[in-house]
């Protein structure tokens, strides 16, 4: 069970992102347009079977990263849900700030402007992260979404997150990860409410044991008035030469997804998760195809609840200038979603 479907059960709705919610799933917050998630873990060859000793193959262990990114890697391959249309104008002012305006008219929900600036700052641990990083986007009825990532120390990252709706707290929270030479922890605390009693704390584990394997685990403590719980669940992630193969198992249910790089062009991915709360079990199929020549990017998915789904996205280069166009159609429900975006810079 992850922290994000912990706070749909416990806190408000949040409002919606303009354009859907982005690669890595549902979350406390939205990402904001212009924020750069963290790298996912590259793939690994798979260990070989020769003989040495342990103390030689415990030092050739990698970090695993994080376990947000176990499933991210399949994720990343399935078209965004679009409507309408959405313009999207980036301008840098320096190497460290930039800033961004969203505008967003649908004709299914409500019609949206959203401004958003990212500060970079000149701390750089690596050749493409630098900090801190501040990132925050507000709507025009006064939302705001806004983050905090910070390196600490070599090996401690923390991060703050905060979100309103209008002039209301809705979600915050605050968490540290330790990343070791093979290991990753992360504690996270979530709404917390010392008056009423109320809060979320979420533990993460993830730990290689050779190369390509890697296993962890999840412990969610949730409390609020009248009810208290704590959820564990279970991870295992095996990293091919060209595949990645994730199972997540606990007590809200399954995840399991199923990654594979074809060649450079072609990338398709499989995820089944089935819900013990709700009852339900569903199946999708993704698939990436990108075509470097053209400039061309294009996302297809299918779900077992027929639901079919695409994305075309094309560069103009050298105009920093991109479309992308996208379609989504419910067979079940007869409902028809199309979708035009324009991106500049």
């Amino acid at each position: 069970m992850s922290m994000g479907s912990v706070l749909a059960a416990t806190t408000p709705n949040p409002p919606p992102a303009a354009g859907g919610s982005g690669p890595g799933g549902p979350g406390l917050v939205s990402v904001p347009p212009g924020f750069t998630m963290p790298p996912v873990t590259p793939l690994l060859p798979s260990s070989s079977t020769g003989a040495g000793s342990s103390s030689e193959v415990e030092n050739t262990l990698p970090n695993p990263g994080s376990f947000e990114e176990c499933h991210r890697k399949c994720k990343e391959l399935f078209p965004v849900q679009m409507e309408g249309v959405k313009l999207v104008v980036n301008k840098g002012l320096s190497n460290h700030f930039q800033v961004n305006h969203t505008v967003v008219l649908s004709t299914v929900g409500d019609s949206s402007y959203r401004f958003g600036a990212t500060y970079v700052g000149s701390k750089q641990t690596g050749p493409a992260e630098s900090f801190p990083i501040l990132v925050g986007d507000m709507d025009s009825s006064g939302s705001l979404n806004a983050q905090v990532i910070h390196q600490l120390a070599s090996k401690i990252r923390s991060k703050v997150v905060l979100q309103t709706q209008q002039q209301k707290f809705v979600n915050w929270q605050c968490d540290a990860e330790f990343r070791g030479d093979d290991f990753t922890a992360t504690v996270t605390l979530g709404n917390p409410d010392v008056l009423v009693g109320s809060g979320i704390v979420v533990a993460h584990y993830l730990q290689s044991i050779t190369p390509a394997l890697a296993l962890g685990g999840e412990l969610v403590y949730h409390r609020r008035p009248g009810d208290e719980g704590t959820v564990t669940s279970l991870v295992g992630r095996y990293t091919g030469v060209n595949y990645v193969a994730t199972l997540t198992v606990g007590g809200a249910g399954a995840h399991a997804s199923y990654y594979h790089k074809a060649n450079d062009q072609l990338q398709v991915g499989v995820e089944l998760e089935a819900s013990t709360r709700m009852q339900e079990t569903s199946v999708s199929f993704g698939y990436q195809l990108d075509v470097p020549k053209a400039n061309l990017l294009f996302k297809g998915s299918l779900d077992s609840n027929w639901m079919v789904g695409a994305t075309l996205e094309k560069k103009l280069l050298p105009l920093p200038l991109s479309l992308t166009l996208g379609a989504f159609l419910n067979h079940r429900k007869n409902k028809f979603l199309c979708g035009f975006g324009v991106t500049i810079g």
